[in-house]
């Protein structure tokens, strides 16, 4: 007899306690104020606005490195979110008690390079990233940035990460 599949909201509850657990331990995240939101395996980053975000005050316009940063933080946490994802769906991450779950580490940035498209305006912004390439030990990732309109992008950037060691 084979076992009956979770509730979707079982399943719905572990993914986002997951992600929820993942974000919280970056300390980064906190203070931009950075939240995700998740349909399926795909994540969009949201970066409500804050005046403290101002960097050019005459504009304004959001500081650029806070730019970078939201768009870094979402490339990291995408790349995270994929290994755990496959972990968390295959039964092989532990998440009973999400209390104690043991996250992979977090991938370390090679290099992140920044295009500065528009001003970002004083309002939320939203960021996607997409794996260009995903190795073991390398992965590659571009990420957009916006903020009214999706067409319409005030930052993106390419970015390149050492992935951590996964546990046997």
């Amino acid at each position: 007899m084979s076992k009956r599949p979770e509730p979707v909201q079982v399943v719905k509850q572990r993914r986002d306690s997951v992600l929820r657990a993942l974000t919280k331990g970056v300390p980064y995240i906190q203070f931009l104020g950075v939240e995700f939101e998740r349909r399926g395996d795909e994540l969009t980053a949201i970066m409500p606005f804050k005046e403290e975000l101002i960097g050019n005050p005459i504009l304004p316009a959001l500081h650029g490195g806070a730019t970078a940063a939201f768009l870094e933080v979402t490339a990291i946490i995408t790349l995270s979110w994929g290994m755990i994802w496959e972990d968390m769906e295959s039964g092989a991450l532990n998440v009973e008690n999400l209390e104690q779950i043991k996250l992979p580490r977090l991938p370390k940035t090679i290099d992140f390079t920044t295009d500065y498209l528009r001003s970002g305006l004083p309002r939320d912004a939203y960021a996607r990233a997409r794996i260009t390439r995903a190795g073991r030990r390398y992965a590659s990732v571009h990420v957009e940035g916006w903020q009214d309109n999706r067409a319409r992008l005030y930052a993106q950037a390419t970015g390149h990460f050492v992935m951590p060691q996964r546990d046997a």
